[in-house]
């Protein structure tokens, strides 16, 4: 069985410091409200331990831009 975390088509996921979370809203001049969102429960998130209102940086490898960072803001719904 191949643990699906070290998958290499799983990208890249950590959890910001509250630090983090607000230099992304002042940088960008967003919400949380405003991102995109990951439920508590998604499976590439778990072993964050994350908690609503916590903010996950995504990086992916891209053929075009080497990689690209999304952001996705913790939702129970």
């Amino acid at each position: 069985m191949v643990e699906q975390l070290k998958h290499n088509l799983i990208p890249q996921h950590e959890k910001l410091s509250e630090e983090q979370k607000q230099r992304l809203f002042e940088k960008y001049n967003i919400s949380f409200k405003e991102l995109p969102k990951i439920h508590v429960s998604d499976a590439a998130i778990r072993h964050l331990d994350p908690k609503y209102g916590d903010v996950i940086k995504i990086t992916r490898k891209s053929p075009t831009a080497g990689r690209a960072i999304f952001y996705r803001g913790v939702s129970r719904d």
